[in-house]
């Protein structure tokens, strides 16, 4: 038997709180510009308390204070985990903990045919005197880092944000703060480090030393090259009120998902706008224009405020290929793929990642089968099993694997039989959205089944995706409301920042969230996934299918990006067509949206780049689903060749049906 069993009268509250599908609130309207959207309100410690709690994390936040939930899959997870403190890139700065204090750089992207990188390179280096350091407050877009003396008293804390130009360094204790690396004069005081001018505000500062006052802050920025006086004037005010840390709101209204990022600081203050905050329809803004910083997503540009909002397309979670005017015979020739693989549908793997995509496989074929009349009956009957075998609360009590347990020094809930490091943290969203899309998919009209899995499933909802912070999860532990997309890694132990490769597993992930509160009858839950799909899959063009690259990097995509690089690369295979099927795994019907606004050129060069051979090869079949949406010659040309691809082309994430159906429903239902 495992540890950590609650006694049975706890359970029987937990699963009748958390099978009740979480508590909700009445939406509030959500017009972009007007309300911001309800946010779930859930019993987290319910759901948690309603499964074993075990120590299985391998995870150890070394620089962490107490009470303070692990906030792993952030961009900024480098400063918390591992022996020592990784740079992390907030853009447009960069900043690293040292020994003594930390240093600020300013990212100078260079490009090979590959790569497009801009590393931690200290311009300044401020040093208080400190002899160690520990996150104190964290959010999905801030952080704050407490400085401490060799007695572990508190000198000051730092605070950087996301789209924040500033570091800033609230003192404490009466500190002394030495910045070298420039040489700063006048008021405000201003330093040139290379080809960059600096500035400094707050405290007294002569030369490189800046006496600061308990209280008192003091904040370091960049000025963006050629800054006008207007810039100048303006970055030295807003510096003047740093930041305390980012409320994040979000609302979906029509054909817009909104984002609203709130900088809580006591003035007006400054804010960089990367290239998906600008693409396509966006509110209009005040006070931006101010200039650029160079990255290695493209300029940012500069805008003076406090409040950061940005639009993007709506995408409603889906489930379903729409066949209506499909041919009599890609129907027939569907159907019969359906049935056969059905008939080789292989044994459910245990672990959360090939586990979850193998009930996703099944439960698509399922939906699909009946919606074409073929007989599924015998794989609806295994696929629910199974599920609700995973969504046992106490299942991790009888056996060691195909269930959850909470462990709570990680804050998190883990899947036993781990895989891709998901004990560390790591793809979290990417496991749990197979296994929510699942569900959402064979709980549809099936209230009995809903109520059955809705303990472990809105668990694993809210480990990947909680609205709202609690003691026993963080918020939106994943996903990154500056960026506009996910982060892959738990820790983060990478010179170069955080990471994501497969953007379209993200998108998955967030419409597995979606077809779950549907199911589950989560109004609020629908709505917090549909923008968080909208968002993801808005950056997922915009960084990673189809984005504007700088000259000297050879590629059509970028299949892994960073806090301070981007790759034409993989974790796990060199080839071309592995570099472009991870970014459409597994070609779901929402993942038509990869397609939205997208020059059809786009499509086929990337598809051409990725098939040098062929489409005989790992995700040929995902291949040719994409190339299907670049117009209606390239879906026929798709189905022709997807009836002849061999095995080994069609990835155990879907089947030949699905794949069949996808180019199918492309061909009668064209983007756009």
């Amino acid at each position: 038997m495992r540890r950590g069993l609650v006694v049975a009268v706890a359970l029987v509250v937990s699963l009748v709180v958390a099978g009740a599908a979480v508590m909700v609130t009445k939406r509030e309207q959500t017009a972009p510009g007007g309300t911001a959207a309800a946010r779930p309100s859930v019993d987290t410690a319910a759901l948690v308390k309603a499964v074993p709690d075990e120590a299985v994390a391998k995870i150890d936040p070394a620089r962490l204070a107490s009470g303070v939930v692990p906030p792993t899959n952030r961009w900024y997870s480098g400063l918390v985990f591992g022996d020592e403190p990784q740079p992390v890139f907030a853009q447009p700065l960069s900043f690293a903990l040292t020994d003594s204090g930390f240093t600020i750089g300013l990212p100078d992207p260079t490009v090979t045919e590959k790569t497009i990188a801009a590393p931690h390179v200290p311009a300044l280096t401020v040093d208080v005197g400190a002899a160690s350091a520990q996150v104190t407050e964290a959010d999905p877009v801030s952080v704050t880092v407490a400085l401490l003396d060799g007695s572990g008293s508190t000198l000051g804390h730092v605070v950087i944000a996301e789209g924040s130009p500033f570091v800033s360094f609230t003192a404490a204790t009466d500190v002394t703060a030495r910045t070298t690396g420039g040489s700063f004069k006048g008021s405000p005081a201003t330093a040139q480090v290379g080809a960059t001018d600096w500035g400094l505000v707050g405290g007294s500062t002569k030369g490189g030393t800046t006496t600061l006052k308990k209280g008192q802050a003091a904040s370091w920025y960049a000025l963006p090259p050629e800054a006008s006086s207007k810039a100048k004037s303006a970055l030295a005010a807003a510096a003047e009120h740093p930041v305390t840390g980012v409320d994040v709101a979000y609302a979906v209204d029509g054909d817009t998902a909104r984002t609203t990022l709130t900088y809580r600081s006591d003035g007006k203050t400054a804010y960089v706008l990367m290239p998906h905050h600008r693409e396509g329809d966006q509110p209009e803004r005040e006070d931006c224009g101010l200039g650029t910083y160079p990255s290695i997503y493209g300029d940012l540009e500069l805008c003076t405020g406090s409040t950061l909002t940005s639009d993007a397309p709506t995408v409603t979670p889906t489930g379903t290929f729409d066949l209506d005017g499909i041919s009599a015979d890609e129907r027939d020739a569907i159907s019969s793929a359906v049935a056969a693989d059905v008939a080789a549908t292989p044994a459910f793997p245990s672990d959360t990642y090939f586990g979850g995509k193998a009930l996703n496989r099944a439960a698509t074929l399922v939906v699909l089968g009946e919606k074409l009349g073929v007989d599924v009956a015998d794989l609806r009957t295994t696929t629910e099993k199974a599920l609700r075998e995973w969504a046992q609360p106490q299942g991790c009590a009888d056996r060691d694997a195909r269930c959850v347990v909470y462990d709570d020094k990680a804050r998190s809930v883990i899947g036993l039989t781990a895989s891709f490091g998901s004990d560390e943290l790591n793809d979290h969203h990417f496991h749990y959205g197979y296994l929510l899309s699942a569900a959402g998919l064979l709980a549809e009209g099936d209230k009995a089944l809903a109520s059955d899995l809705a303990p472990v499933m809105n668990l694993l909802a809210q480990d990947i995706a909680a609205a709202k912070p609690s003691t026993q999860l963080p918020q939106l532990r994943s996903f990154d409301p500056y960026a506009g997309h996910s982060w892959a890694s738990g820790t983060s132990p990478f010179a170069d920042g955080n990471n994501q490769e497969s953007s379209s597993e993200a998108v998955n992930a967030w419409n597995g969230l979606g077809l779950w509160a549907k199911a589950s009858g989560q109004d609020e839950l629908a709505t917090e996934a549909t923008w968080l799909a909208s968002t993801e899959s808005s950056t997922a063009r915009a960084y990673w299918t189809d984005p504007d690259l700088p000259s000297g990097f050879d590629h059509r995509i970028v299949s892994l990006n960073w806090g301070g690089k981007r790759d034409y690369a993989t974790w796990f295979s060199p080839e071309p067509a592995a570099i472009l099927g991870i970014q459409l795994i597994p070609m779901g019907p929402v993942q038509r949206n990869v397609a939205e606004g997208v020059d059809p050129e786009q499509i086929r060069a990337s598809v051409k780049e990725a098939s040098p051979a062929g489409f005989g090869v790992q995700f040929g079949g995902y291949l040719l689903e994409y190339l299907a949406l670049a117009g209606a010659d390239d879906a026929a040309t798709a189905w022709k060749d997807a009836q002849a691809l061999p095995d080994v082309a069609i990835d155990d994430g879907t089947s030949r049906a699905a794949t069949l159906a996808f180019i199918a429903a492309a061909r009668a239902h064209p983007v756009g």
